[in-house]
Parts: structure tokens; sequence; C-alpha cells
């Protein structure tokens, strides 16, 4: 359209209101309206200068906008195959869907999948499968130091805090883990009540602000921290040195989103914006960490304490495991955040290229505990992108003990991937702090969800270990997991990848981890 037409356009435009206005025609009055705002938008169009676009193609133009702004519907709905969306595809959420609302999670007529195409994984069955077992087996959580074990379940919910989660969708998620004995993470957001009405049990997850068990300027407040540790319903404690999505920054809460509930939670002024830094101020070597660890298990009254973390730097994890040695003192669990979780925000940066995927970082902690012998004292727990049985038995192969789910566990509450958690606009209510779209999520309608999918997950998973010939977590081994690397060539686990041997870093360490062991200093986070 050219600006002569605008021009012609809003002359029509006028001149049909003054008709309509001189009471000619009431139906040149209905018509004038929609022109006139036409030749007022293109009006504006052209006088604008920040949209080359507008200026250039007036009123037209405004379709490529809207196209733009629905462009994820459309390809979510219309454009991606079953197996191609990102981050989910469409099969893996509609499997968690259907577990979650307990109807028929079955397909008809074969995978879609190439099983064919390199990076293929497919797990291996056996020719005497087993029984599956009745009861789901949990893994006790507790080292030689800790006094009060906790029995984890396969799959539990991953940390997410009330402020980026409605109160409605931790209401959800609590009670869908208290009705079925998982664990559920708080988040670094702090304990509130919403954590704790429903009953269920909690991983108090501290990150670098300590929301919930600071000091006014800031500071970890050991009082406050031991006050809430102590309550029934919080069974381990967790401290956040990283996250998936953003290793290595920090975040900040707008004043505007700290309400008077949030800040009562955080510790925080009400409506003043909050920083937590991207360190922590408890520790600065490797040694200290392993020393507050400690100090959080005593703070805490014996119960089992770990920290969560999406892998670097080998060495420095080295360095880690020389501290548990010199210092007599371990955690006990490990949560070993992947590259590709996380619900938060994050810079796009840091979403696609800073951290090591789940694979490669539950492989570099696991054999850097056996190969200190220290893999029998400490737990470790796999986080990122676990939504079905296959997933889990796959971690559980790479290293892991037990798995975390956090954006599954939306999908189990409504999460349709919108991905607007950030704009406090989540169209089902569950990333939001707006009383109208929170509203939309009606707890007691999503709890059994989250039970029914949690559940249904891990039997899922037994079924598939049953069919390897194994009823018990611990008899995984890494040739039951196979990955194709060209269309003629698979290879396994264990020989895809190096495993150490218990204590084989202490006597002779392999030339691949020798130099990272060698340099690893307890005293220094060394790069």
């Amino acid at each position: 359209m050219t600006r002569m037409a605008i021009v012609l356009l809003t002359l029509a435009a006028g001149a049909a209101a003054a008709v309509a206005a001189a009471g000619v025609s009431p139906w040149w009055c209905w018509a004038a309206v929609p022109l006139l705002l036409l030749g007022l938008l293109g009006a504006a169009d052209l006088l604008q200068r920040r949209h080359s676009v507008l200026r250039n193609y007036p009123v037209l133009g405004h379709a490529r906008f809207l196209l733009e702004r629905i462009r994820p519907e459309l390809q979510q709905y219309f454009i991606e195959r079953n197996y191609d969306g990102r981050p989910f595809d469409r099969d893996v959420r509609t499997i968690v869907y259907e577990r979650a609302k307990g109807t028929d999670a079955e397909q008809p007529y074969g995978t879609e999948r190439d099983v064919y195409e390199t990076g293929y994984e497919f797990l291996v069955p056996s020719m005497a499968p087993r029984p599956v077992p009745d009861t789901p087996p949990k893994v006790r959580i507790g080292g030689p130091d800790c006094t009060r074990p906790y029995d984890m379940a396969l799959l539990n919910v991953s940390a997410m805090s009330f402020g980026s989660l409605s109160a409605n969708a931790v209401l959800a998620l609590n009670g869908g883990a208290a009705a079925g004995g998982f664990a559920h993470d708080t988040g670094e957001g702090g304990l509130s009540e919403y954590h704790l009405r429903p009953g269920g049990d909690l991983v108090w997850e501290i990150g670098t602000g300590y929301f919930g068990c600071r000091t006014p300027d800031g500071d970890f407040d050991p009082a406050e921290f031991a006050d809430k540790a102590a309550h029934e319903h919080v069974k381990c404690v967790s401290l956040k040195l990283s996250q998936g999505a953003k290793p290595g920054i920090g975040g900040v809460l707008p004043g505007a989103k700290v309400n008077a509930e949030i800040a009562r939670v955080r510790d925080v002024p009400e409506g003043q914006t909050v920083m937590s830094p991207p360190y922590h101020k408890v520790f600065s070597t490797p040694r200290e960490l392993v020393r507050f660890i400690a100090r959080m298990r005593e703070l805490s009254g014996g119960k089992p304490t770990g920290f969560k973390l999406c892998v670097g730097s080998r060495r420095q994890f080295l360095a880690v495991c020389k501290a548990m040695l010199e210092e007599g003192t371990a955690p006990d669990f490990i949560v070993v955040d992947g590259g590709e979780g996380g619900t938060g925000a994050a810079p796009l940066e840091f979403a696609d290229h800073v951290g090591a995927p789940l694979t490669e970082g539950l492989l570099t902690v696991h054999n850097a505990l056996v190969g200190t012998g220290l893999r029998d004292r400490v737990r470790i727990g796999a986080s990122g992108k676990i939504a079905t049985g296959t997933d889990l038995v796959k971690r559980l192969v790479q290293g892991a003990d037990y798995g975390n789910a956090a954006r599954a566990m939306m999908f189990a509450v409504g999460c349709i991937q919108a991905q607007r958690c950030h704009t406090n606009t989540c169209p089902t209510g569950i990333t939001t702090q707006d009383p109208w779209r929170a509203r939309a999520l009606d707890v007691r309608d999503k709890t059994p969800r989250v039970r029914r999918f949690q559940e249904a997950t891990v039997a899922s998973a037994l079924q598939i270990m049953a069919s390897m010939g194994v009823t018990d977590p611990a008899e995984l081994r890494p040739h039951m997991l196979r990955r194709r690397i060209d269309p003629h060539t698979e290879r396994s686990y264990d020989e895809l990848y190096e495993w150490l041997e218990p204590g084989q870093l202490l006597v002779e360490p392999p030339a691949a981890w020798a130099v990272d062991w060698k340099t690893a200093d307890p005293d220094r986070f060394t790069v």
C-alpha cells in the first residue's frame, strides 16, 4: 500500500465522517468509523520513526508483527512434528498429560523416530525379563555424618520457587508429593506456607540470596535457618551453587513483584528490587564449601544435607572431592543440574551455551566420587528434562541414584509450554503472581494429577528395567544403554565413556584424569 493510497484513504474517511455528521445516512456513519480508524493508523505509521516496515507498508505492516507474536503457537500446533519440538516435543507432552489424567498413554503403529539417526539411544532388553516389583524402591539419603536419613523416591519435584510459581501451583505440587510419598524441592525463593500446608516432604533449597534465612544485609542467618530447618516437613536441606539454565549468574526480582507476601517469605523489604548475587558469601574455596555443608547439617539437627550445581570445570569438582577427603566429611547428596534444564528465564547465550549437559555432568560427578572412594556415602540426584520412564532409566544408568523433574511436573498441572514464564502472563496460572490468572489453576483438580504422573512414570521406569532383566536400579550397568554414532555403528556407554574404578584416582589416575587430579586444589577454585 503506497503513501498516496493512505492519503486518499484518510481523505475518504474524513469525508464519510462529515457526511454522517450531517445526518445524510446512518449507514455512512457506521462505515466511516473503521475507515477513519484505518486512516489514522496509516497516518501514525507514516509519521513514526521506530519501525521501518510500518513506514514503508503502513497498516499492512502490522500483519507482520501479529504473525510474529503468534509464531510460537503456530509452530507448536500446526508445524512441528510429534517428535521434533523444543524444549519438549509433542509426544513427551502428550504422555505427561495422559499419565497425569490417568488415561491411556500407549501409541499404535510403531515409532515415528528415525532409529538410524546419529545420536539415537536405546536401552538393551534382556532375553530373561524379570517381574516388575510391587513396591517402587527408594534411595536412602544420609552418609555417616547424618543422623536423620531420608528415603528418597526415584522421581521427585525439582526446584521451583514460590514467586516464580503461583501459590496454587505450589499447593498442587506439594499436595501431589504428599499423596504420592515423594519429595518437593522448594527452590531458592524461601519456605512458604504453600510448601508447608499440604504436608509433603520438602527439600529446602538455599541460594545465594539466602532467602528465608538471611540477615537484613543479605548474609546467612544461622539461627533462622536452624529454626526453619527443624520443621517436620523439611526432610533435607540443599545449598544451590548454580542451576542449569544460567550457571554462574545471579538474579534480579523487580521491586514491583515483591509484594507483602513474597517479602515475608524471602526476608526482604516490600516493594524493593532484590538482587541474588552470582556467588556465595559463606564460602570462597572448596574446603570452605565442604565445611559449610557440614555446618548446615549440624544446624538442621542432622538432616541430610547436600548441594546442587550445573557442572563446569572437572578440575574444580575434583578440588571439592579432595576437600572432602582432607576434611573427613562429605555432603549426603549432590544434585546435578543439566545445562539443558531450567524453568526460569535466562539469557539465551547461557541457556544455549554455558554449562555441561546432564549426561556429561552426571558422568563427571559419578566418576569423580567413585575415583576418590566417596561414592558409597554420597547419593546423586539428576535434574534436567526428565519426563518419561525412559529418561529416568537413562539417568540411572549414567550414574544417578534418583531423578528430579520440574517442567514435566508443570505439564502435570496444566502447563502448555507457552514459554511466557518470565512475563507474569502465564495462560495456565502456573508461573504468575496475577491473581486472576492464578485462579485458573484449580488445586483440587491438579493435585491428584501430580501424584498420578509421578506414580505412572516410576512404574514405567520399573517396567523398562524389568524388561532389561533388572529389579533394582543398583543393578543397571553402562553397557545397557547404547547410542548410534553413525548410520552403521552403535556403541554402549561403557565403550563410549571412561568409567573409573573405586579409589582409582588415589592410586593411579588414568591419563585422561591425571592433569586435572594433580592440579585440583582444595583451597582454590582453579580454572
